[in-house]
């Protein structure tokens, strides 16, 4: 049987699908981050919350409303979004002229509420939310055994990904937002009303999180705490991509659930900590990231 670094073939293959999965979520919930950053300049510390809320938001429409999966993914993300206009307008717009560290500190307030919230009402132990049974069986690739939900939460991130990548960089509407941020009152004075662009702006943002929560939600265990851990490593990706970065939001998240697989297999010990070291060899080479603009 052919090996890599002593480990055979198959095994090798299997854990970079499985890295490609979890790139999925990375690259998902990085985009969410780099957007609301590069056109608004937050920091959003609360971006593992809306996560989280988009995942209790599926599993509560399913067990008390009786909304299947198919329209938690359009209903759950909206509905969060909504959450992140609110906060938007009653929180957030009062800090955008001032030091972003002020906006961080407002954002990780807002998460340690909501994950008390959730863990006040549903508790501390997670939740299990059943994959649809249209997404149900498997693949069978020849050097693994792919749950067939996992292939679509790659496809359906991806997609994502893509259509907003060419909403903002392609369409006269994302053109309007980057100049939106560059020089605010010049925008205004065209008659677009830029706050709320900016409302908007940050509502997409905090949807695409509720998004990728709803993706998880059949993956893993829907819990109050599901998106603390998780946040700290989508921001070492953006981070590594660009801060503001789209395309390295994007290329960043998937290529380093690739990495991170396949440091499962050749080294486990170090499969937790890979992204944090790559991080800190990019900001030593290039602290804009690989994809940022230089100062």
């Amino acid at each position: 049987m052919t090996t890599v670094f002593g480990v055979p073939l198959p095994a090798i293959l299997g854990q970079l699908m499985l890295g490609l999965v979890n790139g999925s979520f990375y690259a998902l919930l990085s985009l969410g981050l780099a957007v609301i950053f590069g056109l608004l300049g937050v920091v959003n510390f609360a971006h593992g919350a809306f996560y989280m809320l988009g995942a209790f938001a599926a599993y509560i429409g399913l067990q008390f409303l009786g909304i299947n999966y198919w329209w938690a993914l359009l209903l759950a993300p909206l509905t969060v979004g909504l959450l992140g206009v609110l906060i938007e307008r009653l929180f957030l717009r009062h800090l955008y002229q001032v030091e972003p560290v002020y906006g961080l500190l407002l954002t990780f307030g807002i998460a340690l509420i909501a994950e008390g919230i959730m863990r006040s009402l549903f508790g501390a132990s997670g939740k299990s939310y059943p994959v649809p049974p249209l997404l149900q069986g498997v693949l069978n690739l020849g050097f693994m055994i792919l749950p067939i939900y996992r292939a679509w939460v790659v496809m359906a991130s991806v997609t994502v990904c893509g259509l907003t990548w060419f909403l903002i960089e392609r369409t006269r509407l994302g053109a309007r937002l980057r100049a939106a941020t560059e020089n605010a009152r010049l925008v205004q004075a065209f008659g677009i009303n830029v706050p709320v662009m900016v409302m908007c702006t940050y509502g997409a943002g905090v949807a695409l999180a509720a998004l990728a929560g709803v993706l998880a939600a059949p993956v893993i265990q829907v819990s109050p705490l599901m998106g603390s851990s998780l946040v700290i490593v989508v921001f070492a990706v953006v981070v590594i991509g660009g801060m503001g970065s789209i395309v390295g939001a994007i290329v960043s998240g998937l290529v380093l659930g690739l990495i991170e697989g396949l440091t499962k297999v050749v080294y486990p010990e170090a499969s937790s900590i890979v992204v944090f070291v790559i991080m800190a060899l990019v900001l030593i080479w290039r602290p804009a990231g690989l994809f940022g603009k230089e100062p």
